[in-house]
């Protein structure tokens, strides 16, 4: 029969390096899981690529995405100022799949089936 080498009462003094790197694996698990699925983080899709905007379909719901330092391309508008959505479903790309502007630049309900 084999006997250990260590005192009675002694635990066996752990592998450091493994240990380590199991801890740090896990860590950076819960890291990642708190940072995705349980801390309330939400990935946003972004209306227009950066360096562009959006520009408003004239008598539709319909949009584009311009680049910066361009006008809007015929029959496309800038959305009002403080109405531009930013991102998909947020408060102003909702509020525009049910409205519109007119030729003369008013704010109006879309036709429907727009």
């Amino acid at each position: 029969m084999r006997m250990s080498r260590r005192a009675p009462g002694t635990a066996a003094a752990p592998r450091t390096g493994r240990v380590r790197a199991v801890a740090a694996a896990l860590a950076s698990a819960a890291a990642l899981t708190a940072l995705t699925g349980c801390a309330g983080f939400e990935y946003r899709e972004h209306i227009c690529s950066d360096g562009e905007y959006p520009a408003l379909n004239v008598g539709t719901t319909g949009s584009t995405c311009v680049p910066e330092g361009e006008a809007p391309p015929a029959g496309y508008v800038r959305y009002p100022r403080g109405k531009v959505p930013q991102e998909v479903d947020d408060q102003w790309d909702t509020y525009w799949r049910t409205h519109t502007v007119d030729e003369k630049g008013a704010v109006v309900e879309a036709p429907a089936g727009n």
